[in-house]
């Protein structure tokens, strides 16, 4: 509960997951309510985390032979309304600016929606012959979608996300290139973040604006809702026709080259946080959790310089984690505990007089697994084994639970049904037609999530005109 802005209490999760959700993010101090509608404020604490997850990520995403750039949030409005279709998927969400100073300007400015239309427009000027191919750019930015419902981190007028933008030769270097960063994305979320997601194509619905095809990672809440996680999508040559971005290939004949779009967001950290959270508060993947130790001292005024040394020496012994001490004597240590499990710090360390003496310790792992005694000496490895037993564990509880709410259903009835049952993913074959899809969405309210690779070529019957169908599609009501 909230009184005057301040959270007393978490709720239990189970009981009201919303007003869960929002209570630990306010708590735990990842963000705040900006004084503008439908904005935030990333904390510290949860700025940390951020930090961490785009080192994560930005090191594969230049393993993979990509630069980082940097582009203006001001988009002219010509611009935009060079490719149609985008424009008009967009149109309803941007922000515009229309005066500077005191002047009313000439052409409205848009806030980036996403950067497609100024991106393409400098490739336009970089890109002349095939040997400026590929282009392999990422941004870090913000964007700004004026939304009508917002919530912390899953939706906001501004957000902080990472967005790929590439050119190729042909349209199958770019088809490789929109599914090597889908790979790339599963392997960040599932093996980071402890999400495991659902990676396939999209129905032609549910497609990025001006995009051929788009590609999406969906993940499974507790209350069986699903998040998008991210997107990759093969622009063909849609972008670089309307902003005629053309090369000299080999032959000595103009042509477009073939793009690509791809980006994650700060969503990534609500999926986090209701994934694997708990009464007691959040509960943080080791890998990329703020601080992956704490290091309590426990203090009964006698010996507490010593107690106080060894733990000082200990953060010292575990340079190579993040660790936080925690040797305030304003707060007592059961204080700290509550404090430390609330935050989600994934392993506690406690170092008492009695530990000092034996030259041990005492490690709490926020998973519940119970606690161990151990021995100060060759700490970095057990604690280094321990975190690793923790990620692990996560995705383990998470995929598990994402299996047990997947249904199977040959008709809308079976559908409604297993919906009504356990709530989560229902798979059904498609015939990939629109009227069929439009049915089943009005018939259920839930949206088409994706079509993963390898749920494809299973011979089945439409679940809506029972016509013969290969195509399998995963259904969900979604964030």
């Amino acid at each position: 509960m909230k009184e005057d802005g301040v959270v007393k209490e978490i709720p239990h999760k189970s009981e009201n997951f919303s007003e869960w959700y929002t209570a630990v993010v306010l708590k735990a101090e990842l963000a705040d309510y900006a004084p503008v509608r439908g904005c935030m404020v990333i904390r510290p604490y949860g700025y940390a985390l951020w930090e961490n997850m785009q080192a994560r990520l930005d090191k594969r995403i230049k393993d993979t032979g990509h630069v980082n750039a940097y582009f203006p949030t001001l988009i002219p409005e010509s611009f935009l309304t060079k490719e149609a279709e985008h424009v008009k998927g967009f149109s309803p969400q941007v922000a515009w600016v229309t005066h500077g100073g005191d002047e009313k300007l000439t052409e409205r400015l848009a806030l980036r929606p996403t950067s497609e239309a100024i991106i393409n427009t400098m490739y336009s000027k970089w890109v002349k012959s095939y040997r400026d191919l590929p282009v392999l750019i990422n941004q870090w930015c913000n964007i700004f979608r004026w939304e009508k419902a917002t919530r912390l981190f899953l939706r906001t007028l501004e957000f902080l996300w990472q967005e790929g933008h590439t050119l190729h030769r042909t349209r199958d270097e770019a088809q490789v290139e929109t599914l090597k960063i889908l790979d790339l994305y599963v392997d960040f979320v599932e093996n980071d973040l402890a999400l495991p997601v659902l990676a396939g194509a999209k129905p032609e619905s549910e497609k990025f604006p001006g995009a051929v095809d788009t590609y999406s990672i969906e993940a499974l809440m507790p209350d069986g809702q699903a998040l998008q996680a991210g997107t990759s999508h093969l622009l063909g040559q849609h972008f670089s026709e309307a902003f005629d971005i053309k090369y000299l290939d080999e032959d000595n004949t103009e042509k477009h080259p073939w793009g690509t779009s791809w980006g994650v967001s700060t969503r990534l950290i609500g999926g986090l946080i209701m994934t694997h959270g708990d009464d007691k508060g959040l509960f943080m993947p080791p890998r990329v959790a703020p601080f992956q130790a704490v290091i309590v001292p426990i203090l009964f005024g006698k010996n507490d310089e010593a107690v106080l040394a060894k733990c000082r020496e200990t953060k010292a012994q575990l340079a190579d984690y993040r660790v936080q001490l925690d040797d305030r004597t304003t707060q007592t240590a059961g204080w700290k505990y509550n404090e430390y499990e609330m935050r989600g710090v994934p392993v506690r360390i406690e170092i008492g007089p009695k530990d000092v003496a034996k030259e041990q310790c005492v490690l709490v792992p926020r998973d519940g697994s119970g606690k161990r005694f151990v021995p100060l000496a060759g700490l970095p490895e057990t604690l280094g084994k321990l975190l690793d037993e923790i990620q692990a564990g996560m995705l383990a509880r998470a995929r598990d639970f994402a299996a047990s709410r997947t249904s199977d259903a040959a008709t809308v009835d079976e559908f409604k049904g297993a919906l009504e049952a356990k709530p989560g993913y229902v798979r059904v074959h498609w015939c990939k037609s629109q009227e069929c899809e439009n049915a089943l969405i009005e018939a259920t309210k839930t949206t088409p999530r994706n079509m993963p690779a390898d749920d494809q070529g299973r011979p089945g019957k439409c679940i809506v005109c029972g016509k013969d169908s290969d195509t399998v599609i995963y259904y969900a009501r979604t964030y």
